[in-house]
Order: structure tokens, then sequence, then C-alpha cells
């Protein structure tokens, strides 16, 4: 009765404490700010509406051969097993074994020595056994460690995720520099030949006395600058490219299969949605994270904790014992049996049990500082993501608007100068303005496709399988577990 008693109530005691959002994730605001569509928030592969079938192709390549993504799949397998292991302790140990021991000693100087009438002693012994073992979890420590270990584990599952998102939004990054820099390559080759036309122009009207020579000389310096920039760009070029390159498991000069000459993703300009609701933050993987890894803390404080009770052991063994190897398996004649129980309880440590107590406690304590503070950065990096990307929209559509009037002075200055009434200079004076505004809208373009990036990365991911942490700040008993 009283060792049915004992297992009955093993595991039902836990010394972890309760489970609690700290103070600055409990007070978070409802909702993000800075938002103006209504359509509900998806997150399931977002970059496809950037309609490109380039990035994603580049995107499917750096998620299935990116290194980054090996190492932390890796990790995850080595968590998984460790949860594993902490999980063993609650089920019973038992090992089997067969064993056989020979000895040939003399009798000489032993009590069969006067019986034996000198010669040797030899014997010959065979056994097999089956040893149990248990300890009863009366205090939770077994069940705490298990915990702890099964949160670390989903914790790093998490991390493989936020590596993920890391992955994608480098790779996305690094392809609209890419497409950026070879629109302002092409750019500044248009805008070279536009000033070597002007710098003719004004070398012909300084021979005729028109212009003075500090207005070719800076004229012959604006050109020289900009053919100066191309070297430039065309590196930034090269180290964009070698970079997209090893985010894919690629050497660089292999990339071309994959990039290709025609790079037109499309440009999403849709507002973001609005009220988008602050539960976003669980699926991003940081927070997830620091949230299993202070469940992770929690557990272990309880079963330091635990380790100040006496633990009970049961033991049983069984096997057979026989001078010959046939009788190992004469069970029915030769059995033996042995039954054990063990109460152990500690008395002095040296104050290693309240030294690893107070590890634990501080420990604890560290780990709710950090899950508060990743849990403010993210809304407010949400936050300023959100109102980037808008003053972003702006920005390109005030850029938008200057296009429009730089390619109506250009044209204008074509036909002036077709119809004999404006000089060539005005024209190409005209037409470089317009590279220049097509320059910035390029720049734009990349920066509103980051910035959306951005709002996406900050709000925590874009896979159907992102691990969801439950609403611990509405709910801090969500997330306790078994006790």
């Amino acid at each position: 009765m009283l060792l049915a008693m004992l297992f009955a109530t093993s595991g039902c005691v836990s010394l972890a404490p309760d489970s609690a959002a700290p103070d600055i994730a409990a007070g978070i605001p409802a909702a993000f700010n800075q938002s103006e569509s209504g359509i509900p928030y998806q997150s399931a592969r977002w970059w496809a509406s950037f309609e490109d079938p380039v990035l994603d192709n580049l995107l499917d390549e750096a998620l299935s051969k990116n290194l980054d993504l090996a190492e932390a799949s890796a990790r995850l397998r080595a968590a998984e097993a460790r949860a594993r292991i902490s999980k063993s302790g609650l089920f019973p140990q038992i090992n089997a074994g067969l064993d056989s021991s020979y000895s040939d000693s003399p009798t000489a100087g032993t009590s069969f020595a006067a019986i034996a009438g000198g010669g040797r002693l030899q014997s010959e012994t065979y056994s097999s056994s089956l040893a149990f073992s248990y300890e009863l979890d009366i205090w939770g420590k077994l069940r705490n460690d298990m915990r702890a270990g099964r949160a670390d584990a989903i914790a790093a599952s998490a991390d493989l995720q936020a590596v993920r998102l890391a992955v994608l939004a480098e790779a996305i990054t690094s392809y609209f520099d890419i497409v950026d820099a070879r629109h302002q390559i092409a750019l500044t080759t248009q805008i070279i030949d536009v000033l070597g036309d002007r710098v003719e122009q004004s070398e012909d009207r300084y021979s005729r006395g028109l212009v003075t020579s500090f207005e070719l000389y800076q004229v012959r310096q604006d050109f020289r600058n900009v053919q100066a920039s191309l070297p430039q760009r065309e590196s930034q070029l090269a180290a964009t490219e070698g970079q997209l390159a090893v985010l894919v498991g690629r050497y660089s000069n292999n990339m071309h299969e994959l990039i290709g000459t025609n790079l037109t993703p499309k440009l999403i300009f849709e507002p973001v949605p609005s009220g988008l609701p602050i539960d976003l933050l669980a699926q991003r993987p940081d927070v997830f994270a620091e949230g299993q890894r202070l469940e992770s803390a929690r557990y272990n404080l309880g079963a330091r904790r635990a380790e100040r009770f006496p633990s009970l052991s049961l033991s049983a063994g069984t096997g057979s014992q026989a001078g010959e190897p046939s009788g190992v398996f004469d069970i029915f004649d030769n059995w033996v049996l042995s039954l054990g129980a063990g109460l152990t309880a500690p008395l002095f440590q040296g104050g290693r049990i309240r030294a690893n107590i107070e590890v634990a406690d501080a420990e604890y304590a560290q780990q709710t500082a950090v899950y508060a503070r990743t849990v403010l950065t993210a809304y407010q990096e949400v936050t300023t993501a959100i109102e980037r990307y808008e003053e972003e929209r702006q920005r390109y559509r005030f850029l938008f608007s200057q296009l429009d009037e730089a390619e109506a002075a250009a044209g204008l200055q074509s036909r002036r100068f077709a119809n004999g009434v404006g000089s060539y200079v005005d024209y190409l004076d005209a037409l470089r303005a317009q590279y220049q505004v097509q320059s910035s809208l390029s720049s734009a373009a990349r920066d509103v496709a980051l910035a959306r990036l951005g709002v996406h990365r900050a709000l925590g991911g874009s896979w159907d399988n992102v691990p969801r942490a439950p609403d611990i700040m509405a709910d801090p008993s969500a997330i306790q577990g078994e006790n």
C-alpha cells in the first residue's frame, strides 16, 4: 500500500515557480500603429507577391543549401537528443547481463590445504542477470528536468526559424541590391555618354569664346567624377553577387544560371494592414525562443529546489547462477532474486545545493529580463518598420512625380532643338537630369522593397509551420505546463 501511494504521488509535486509574464510584456499595447489597410495580415510565402520567379528560385536554393541553416539544423538535432536524455530519467532503468568467471589457484596457505592434500583449486561460475532500478520522482526533480530539456529543444526549433528568416531577408536584400546596382550601372553609362557629348559641346563653345575656362573645367570635372563612379558601382555589384552566392551555398562564378540577366521584380505598394494584433509577436522566432528559455529556466529552478529533499529509489534483480554454461538456462533450479529500496537524504554538501539553487534563481531572473527586453525590442522594431515602409512609399511617390517632370522637360528640350529654337546643350542637361531622377527612383524602389521586407522580418516569419507560442502576455498559465 505504501509503495502504491508513492507511485501515485510521484511527479505530482513541482517546486518550480508559477509561470508569469514580465511586467513589460504584460503591459504591451493591443495592436500596432501606423497602418492603413483593413486587409488581414498573411505571413505565408509573402515574397511570392514580388511575382519574380528568379527570386523564388533563389530563396528555394537558399533554404535548401545555406550552410547557416545546416548548422542550425544540427544544433536542433542535438537539442532534441538532449531533451530525450532528460526525459529518460522518468523511466525505469533495466539492464541485462551475462557473466562468466574462472579461477585456478594453489591450495597452499589456505584452509583447503589439509583437505586437498596440496594441489590447486579450480572453479567456474556462470550467471545471467536482469536488473531493474527506478527513482520515484516525488518532488518533481526529474519531471522538471525533462520539461526544461523539452523547452530548450523547442527554443532551438525557434532558433532554426530565426536563421531561416535571417537567410531569407539577407538573400532578398542582396537580390534587390543587385537589381538596383544593375540599373545604376546602366544609367551611369548613359549619363557618361551624355556628359561626353556635353564636354565636346563645351570645348567647341570655349574655342569660340562662348564659355569661360572655369565652366569648361566644371563640365570636365563632372564628367570625370561620373566616370570614376562606374568602376566603384561595378565592384559593389560583384561584392553583392558574392554575398548572395554564399547565402545559396555556391561559388560566385556559378551564379549566372540562378540570377540571369533579366531581373524584373514587381514592387509592392499596398499599405500594411491596419490594427495588426500584438499576437503576431508570438510568431517571431526570437520572442518565441526566449519565452521557451524562460520556461526552461523556471523548470530548472524547480529541479534544483527538489535536490534539498530525500530521494527514494527502488531496485530489483533476478537471474541464474551455475557452475557450467548450460546451468545458466536452468532458471527454475538456479534462480536468484534480490529486492531493494533506498532512501537518500542530503545532510551536508558544503553549500553545493544552496549554491545551485541560487544559480538557477539568478538564471531565471536573467532570462526574465532577456524575455522582457526581447518583447519590448520586437514591438519597437515592428512599429519602426511600419513607419519606415510608409515613409519610403511616400518618398517613392514624390520621386515618381519628379520623373514625370524630368521626362517632360527632356521631351520639351528635344523638340526645341529639333525645331531649331533650343540648344543641344540644354537638351543634354535635361536628359542628364532625367537620368539622375531615374537613378534616384531606382534606389527608392529598392528602399521600398527592403522596407516591406523589414515589416515582414519584424513581424517574424514567412512560413506556414512557424511555431506559435501561447499568448502568455494575456494568459500566463497558458505555458505553465503540467505540475
